[in-house]
Order: structure tokens, then sequence, then C-alpha cells
């Protein structure tokens, strides 16, 4: 056996892979034991055990879904510290991962652990960062087991008519334990490591005379993240969209806070403002004593929904060079007043700005809005790139994405792409884009994508899972990245604030950042792949389903598949007890064997 582990952002993805004929045959699963630095092992749990536990090998002090006594069927598995060990603060640091292959005898009986099998593998796990650069997730799994282990099926994100200054230290449900948690709590573990980024920069100048700070935002109603602004007064600049959603007679959260703010600091601290259409930049610039020191971006807006409930990323550079790049770029949208006309011909929007050193990834920078020449361009970089990945020897290129949408204008380079590469079954294209209808799923194996319906609004899960929320929460996906070359000779992520949308680029205040870097496109192919099979799971579950054919046109199926008649659905789901379902994994000529493939290389 072969394990090889991949450090994500205070995350984990682990992958397997038997290299011979006997060491596959009567394969029952993979048992995973962790080790945290300085705590106790566990066994990671599975959601499904044998329908009959007796009649299999089992450990009577481990409940009957422990991997120990309910091997995983996957090649791979992303272990998410805090989902249901070490509760809401888990250990972080070394870890050290223990697997062993599982196996069946002739009568479809697991066989007990063989020790002699296992193999470690040990990594850090913690929050990424890779010299001057940052990074931070929000979880973005609010239709999950976790999220309903901890804070239960009817948790509130807010109270009913918050204000915009809601207590975020009281009690916001109550468990199926009977344990109460806050809305602080749920926040922390939502918001996961994006909201520590964004608090400590906060934090860090609220406590700092000597910083200062300048901010893009583009939604703006998280209650703490307000009164920090509003603390931090006249050390703050602060350029806040006014498109329709965020201003007018309905004074949503984004007037109410801009009152607030000038009355703290100055009606010439906040300008308000679009661009064509959005001020779309989520930004962040600190100054020691005037000097750029930091800049934080990526897709998180500062807002309940952007934190907590969007899947979203955030980029922290320590640089001061970096920090220079984006405090000219505020400066020089302050001083045009956010206007469109005047940024486009700018050195600002006509240029890429890249930036390399010992300490500062391999980072290009482009800032919009663009005119349509340069808009398309930077759009058909990405195209390029993508398309590459056709080339790859032996059909191990990758192609990994979340995108926010993948449906539009017909004129969209980037959608295009990516939706024809899915179809061509020739790249390991998996990725998820959060559409009008639902949210999309590209799996491997299924080319034109699945979609589930509602977002997904109509699932209804089987025995043993716990149901989750069927309620529409905004966008689940809201991040925008692209991820090419996974595992190859030159991976490259293309991420930020951008919707990679060829009118946007024209339209919005965004920026769109390049990384050519191994380690970095490892964090974000990690969120692609855990979001893909969460949403995929999801799918398989739902009451309703939908199918994409080419990507403008929804086509809901006849009916749902087999597998979601009521009759299985009652009855529940269990593992099997053949190796029946490793098949795909090992033919050559199946798409999914790629899924084991690219990552054991």
């Amino acid at each position: 056996m072969t394990v090889v582990a991949y450090r994500g952002d205070a995350k984990t993805l682990l992958a397997f892979d038997l290299t011979t004929t006997a060491a596959r045959t009567h394969l029952a699963g993979f048992t995973i034991a962790v080790t945290p630095a300085g705590k106790p092992t566990y066994f990671l749990w599975n959601r499904l055990q044998f329908r009959t536990p007796s009649d299999h090998a089992q450990d009577p002090s481990e409940p009957a879904r422990s991997t120990i006594n309910a091997p995983l069927h996957k090649f791979r598995w992303v272990h998410v510290p805090g989902l249901e060990h070490q509760g809401l603060t888990p250990t972080l640091g070394t870890y050290v991962y223990t697997v062993t292959p599982r196996y069946f005898d002739t009568q479809g009986h697991l066989l007990p652990l063989d020790p002699a099998l296992s193999v470690d593998v040990s990594i850090p796990v913690g929050p990424f960062v890779k010299g001057a650069l940052k990074l931070g997730f929000t979880r973005g799994f609010t239709q999950s087991q976790a999220f309903v282990g901890h804070f239960g099926l009817d948790a509130k994100f807010k109270p009913y008519r918050a204000p915009l200054q809601f207590d975020t230290s009281a009690i916001a449900g109550t468990n199926a334990q009977g344990q109460s948690f806050t809305f602080a709590q749920e926040y922390e573990w939502s918001g996961f490591t994006a909201r520590d980024r964004i608090f400590d920069i906060l934090r860090t100048v609220d406590a700092d005379p000597s910083l200062t700070l300048d901010l893009f935002a583009y939604d703006l109603s998280e209650p703490d993240i307000v009164r920090l602004l509003l603390s931090i007064g006249t050390r703050a600049r602060i350029i806040l969209d006014n498109a329709g959603l965020h201003h007018g007679t309905k004074r949503p959260p984004e007037d109410r806070f801009a009152e607030l703010f000038a009355a703290a600091a100055g009606a010439g601290r906040i300008k308000r403002g679009r661009f064509d259409r959005y001020a779309h930049d989520k930004i962040m610039v600190v100054y020691r004593h005037g000097q750029p020191i930091q800049a934080l971006t990526g897709s998180t807006n500062l807002s309940v929904t952007g934190i907590y409930v969007n899947s979203n990323h955030v980029l922290v550079y320590e640089d001061g060079a970096v920090a220079a790049l984006y405090a000219d770029l505020f400066q020089t949208v302050w001083d045009q007043d956010v206007a469109a006309g005047p940024f486009r011909p700018s050195p600002l929007a006509t240029q890429h700005h890249g930036f390399a050193s010992a300490t500062v990834p391999a980072t290009s920078i482009a800032f919009s809005p663009h005119n349509e020449a340069d808009a398309r361009a930077g759009l058909m970089a990405i195209v390029t790139r993508a398309q590459a990945e056709a080339n790859v020897a032996d059909n191990l290129g990758s192609v990994l994405f979340a995108v926010m949408e993948l449906q539009g204008a017909a004129d969209n380079p980037v959608y295009t792409a990516l939706g024809a590469l899915h179809d061509s079954g020739t790249v390991f294209s998996y990725g998820i884009s959060d559409n009008p209808a639902g949210i999309a799923l590209y799996p491997v194996g299924k080319p034109g994508g699945v979609l589930v319906t509602g977002k997904p609004r109509k699932t209804r899960l089987p025995p043993p899972f716990s149901q989750v929320p069927n309620i529409s929460l905004g966008h689940q996906v809201h991040h925008k990245f692209v991820v090419c070359g996974f595992n190859g000779d030159d991976p490259m992520v293309f991420c930020g604030s951008s919707n990679l949308a060829l009118l946007g680029e024209q339209q919005n205040g965004d920026n769109l950042l390049t990384i050519r870097d191994e380690d970095v496109a490892t964090c974000f192919a990690i969120e692609a792949i855990a979001l893909v099979d969460h949403f995929n799971f999801l799918d398989s579950t739902a009451t309703q389903a939908a199918e994409i054919k080419g990507r403008d046109k929804v086509v809901p199926l006849a009916s749902p598949p087999a597998v979601k008649s009521d009759a299985a659905r009652e009855a529940g789901w269990f593992l099997g007890t053949n190796d029946s379902w490793a098949t795909k994994y090992f033919d050559e000529n199946d798409l999914h064997c790629l899924d084991r493939r690219l990552f054991v290389r």
C-alpha cells in the first residue's frame, strides 16, 4: 500500500493506492487512526456501518461506524479536525495518520485489523503559512453532519430582526445533546481560518495606535467587525459599495454602517461607489506609521453570510511590496471617487503586477474594471492554462474548481472552457458552481455535471444520517478559483474576488490573482475536492434531481435515480460486504481510476 498526505489549510487530504492484484482482492476498505500532537489516538468515523456488525470483526470499545469496525470505501479522504472528535477547538500541530487496508474473508466477513499492513504518515496540520503568505478558508458546510452535530438542525445564524450590532455572545440555540451555544461559538467554527485571518488584522489594528487601515468592502454587516471598525474610527478609511442591494430607501446594513462610521470617524473617512456596477473587492491594507506592511484579499465578504454560510477564501500577504501595490490601488480609487472611466486606462488596470521572492510565492495580480480587450486577455490566460492540461502525459491533467457562477452570458470564456473540458473527459475535471437553480457539480466520470436542486432544499437523508437544514441560505459556494495541474509539474491557481466573467471584469472593481506554487495550489485543490464530495453526497439523497445539458439549459430528470426511492431511503444505507465498490478505481478505462492515480503519483 502507498499512502500520500497533502497539507491543506488546517486539514489533510489522505490518498491511498494498492499496487498488486493480491492486495486488491477481497478489499473491505481502509481504517484510519489519528494521533494529534500530545493527544490520544482516535479512529476516524465512517457514516455507514455494516447491516449486521456482529457478522464482522469488531472492536467493542468503538462504535459500529468507527473505521476500525466499518472501513471507508474511498481511496482518498479529507480530514478536518473538529468535525466529530476534539470538540469546537481541536488541537493543531503535527498529526500522525495510520492507514490500514482491511479485507473480507471468502464469506464476506470483515477480518480483524492486521497492524503489519499499516502505514504511518506524519504531516503538519494547522492554518496555512508559506513565507509571507497566509491562507484562510471558511467552512461553508452548513448542510453537513458535522454542523448539525455541533449546532442542531434548526440553528440560526442571527437573531430574528437583529440590529446591525447584535450581541454575538447571546445564546443562539441548543443542539441535540442539550448543549447550548452562542452565536460567537457558531461563528468561530463556521468561519474557520478565514475568520481568524480577518479578525487577527482588525484586532491588531484596533489595539495598536501606530497602525492604520484602508478597507474595500462589498457586503459589510458582521456585527463584531462593525464594532471593531467603529472602534478603529479615524485610523481607518473605507470604500463601501453602494449598488442597489447595498443602498436605498430600505436602509440595508451598509447604509446603516456608513452613517455610524461617518459619525464615529468623520464623513471624510468613508466613500460610497460602485464603478459601473459593483465595488466588489474585499481588501484590507494595514500601515505602520504610514508605510504599508500587510494586505488581505480574496472572495470573503464581511457579512454573516459571507463568513459563516458561504464557502470562501482569503489571502494575507505580509510583504511591504505587495501591500504597497494594494495601497496604490486604494488611493487611486479613492482619488477617482470609485469611477470606472478613469480607472480602466490606468497602469493598475492595464498591467499585471508580479511578485516572487524567497518569502512570496510567485504571484501576479490584476485589477479591474478593464477595457474589453484587457478583460478578455486576462480570462483567456485562464482558458489557455486549463486547456493545456489536456496535453499532460498519461491523461493525468487536472482542472479543479469552485466558481460561484457557471451560467450567464454566452460570451464568457472561462465558463465555456470549464464546461467543455469537463464534457471532453480528457482531463480530471472536478468542480462545483453555485447556479441560480442550485449547486452544479462536475464530478469525475459525469460529463456535463449534475445539479443539486434548490441548493439543495429537497434532501431527505436515509438512516443512519442526520437530516440537514433544508433552507436556502443564499450562495453556499461563493469561491472564485480554478486550480490547474494539481500534482503536476507546473501547478497554478487563479483566485480572488473576480467572478471570472467577461462583463464583470469590465464593470466591477475586483482583483484576480494568479499564483504559481505547488503548496498553495494543493490547498485550493483540497477545498474543491471537499466541496464536490460533500454536495455530490447531498445530491444522491435529493428527492428531486436535475441534470445540466450544456451550461445554459437545465432539464429536469423524469424521476430520481433508483437509489433515491422511498423504500431504499427508509431501509437505510449500509456498507457492502464484497470488493465490488473498488472495481471502478482499478479499471484503467474508467474515469474514476484517475481518482486514485492522480492523487498517488
